[in-house]
């Protein structure tokens, strides 16, 4: 799929509502997609020379000193790696950020991260198609259960209500996802839970693509934040 122009039968462009480092040896400040991903994530606004810039500016070492540019705004982070769709995705999918529905049972996961270009720029308008089995391990293939898609906000931000996803035969555990920002291609993957003992098994697994996740009371939360390879 990757390389498509439309995902689910929607347009893109639809409108959204002791670390072993030696003493004295200087440490590397924040990334730059580091520092966008607090501000976001408290509501703080981003600077527009941060924004627009593809650098972090340094610290400057006397008032009257020119701000110095790193080098780069990477921290270490590749555009996020595709993986096979599998056999049970479907087109036209509601468009929704909670897939529990009337009788849906399981253990509430919440879903939420950022979508970046390459310059570590927030993407808004990215279209997000979710889908994945149920906590039987069980995909909905006559309707659209555990199923939705979204777009990101004006921050580049998305949030997913679903259900701990169960297990099937030959897989571990994950959810299906693919990403689109306007008028670019299809990213097709695949979103995996830590310490899942047949992440040492399925061999579509891939570690770049595990999520941060953690239990708050009866529920789970996890993050996970995208990187597509849009220029900006």
């Amino acid at each position: 799929m990757d390389g498509d122009t439309h995902v689910n039968g929607h347009d893109a462009g639809e409108p959204v509502d002791g670390d072993g480092t030696a003493a004295g040896t200087p440490r590397p400040g924040p990334s730059r997609k580091t520092v966008l991903r607090a501000a976001l994530a408290a509501g703080i606004a981003v600077p527009v020379t941060m924004a627009a810039a593809p650098a972090l500016a340094r610290d400057k070492a006397s008032g009257s000193a020119p701000l110095e540019l790193t080098p780069s705004c990477d921290d270490g982070d590749d555009p996020t790696p595709p993986q096979t769709e599998g056999p049970y995705f479907k087109p036209n999918s509601p468009r929704r950020t909670s897939l529990i529905e009337a009788g849906t049972t399981g253990i509430r996961l919440t879903v939420t991260g950022y979508v970046f270009g390459l310059k570590c720029k927030p993407l808004a308008n990215v279209l997000l198609d979710f889908w994945q089995a149920d906590r039987r391990g069980a995909y909905d293939n006559v309707g659209y259960k555990m199923r939705g898609h979204q777009f990101t906000n004006a921050q580049g931000a998305f949030a997913l209500t679903t259900v701990f996803p169960g297990l099937y035969p030959g897989r571990t555990r994950h959810i299906h996802v693919k990403l689109q920002a306007p008028g670019r291609p299809v990213l097709t993957t695949q979103l995996y839970f830590p310490n899942e003992p047949r992440n040492n098994t399925d061999p579509i697994f891939d570690s770049r693509l595990l999520m941060n996740v953690r239990d708050v009371g009866n529920t789970k939360e996890a993050e996970f934040d995208f990187v597509l390879n849009v220029p900006q």
